[in-house]
């Protein structure tokens, strides 16, 4: 066979192969094998403004959630602070209201 011929063949067929390789890879750890379209809207900018917006609202009520959790960390704080007389007192009058 003729060299010369060969080192098209080869330099054609190195992608590929190494695409294959790739996803083969990608498929035994678990993750998604690439696919052309894939990639194309990974570059396109389609999809990144979609995960944009869902970790904007994700973020939004995680801080929620953290303000909500630091008002009840610091009723918990001031509860085991004071002293016992004083919040007895409490709890009676609101028994009383």
């Amino acid at each position: 066979m003729d060299w010369a011929l060969m080192i098209p063949v080869v330099a054609i067929s190195v992608g590929p192969i190494a695409w294959v390789a790739n996803n083969w890879i990608r498929a035994k750890h678990g993750f998604e094998p690439e696919t052309r379209a894939r990639s194309r809207r990974r570059n396109g900018g389609l999809d990144d403004d979609r995960k944009v917006a869902l970790l904007t609202n994700e973020n939004e009520k995680l801080t929620g959630q953290v303000s909500r959790l630091e008002e009840r960390i610091a009723v918990l704080e001031r509860i085991a602070t004071d002293p016992a007389e004083r919040t007895a007192r409490a709890i009676e009058a609101l028994r009383d209201t």
